[in-house]
């Protein structure tokens, strides 16, 4: 009876929402904004901007967390822990 009490808890219940590798309303939000910029508008400037918006948050959700400290782009792999504990 001295033990702390364990509740099992479903591993869905913890994972966040994604969709294309990003949050989910986040994503929703951009190709929506994207789509009434291509189709509603219809001239090349809108098709233009519409690709470079989408384009732009493509490149936002493939940029990692943390980046560990190097002096140079040529220096070794560092050690760091990718997170403090």
């Amino acid at each position: 009876m001295d033990a702390p009490r364990e509740i099992p808890f479903h591993q869905s219940a913890n994972r966040p929402h994604l969709l294309l590798g990003g949050d989910r309303e986040l994503v929703l939000v951009f190709g929506v904004m994207a789509a009434m910029l291509i189709f509603a508008v219809m001239t090349w400037w809108s098709i233009v901007a519409g690709l470079v918006l989408w384009h732009v948050y493509v490149r936002h959700i493939r940029y990692r967390a943390f980046y560990p400290a190097k002096s140079r782009l040529t220096a070794r792999p560092t050690t760091t822990r990718m997170r403090w504990k």
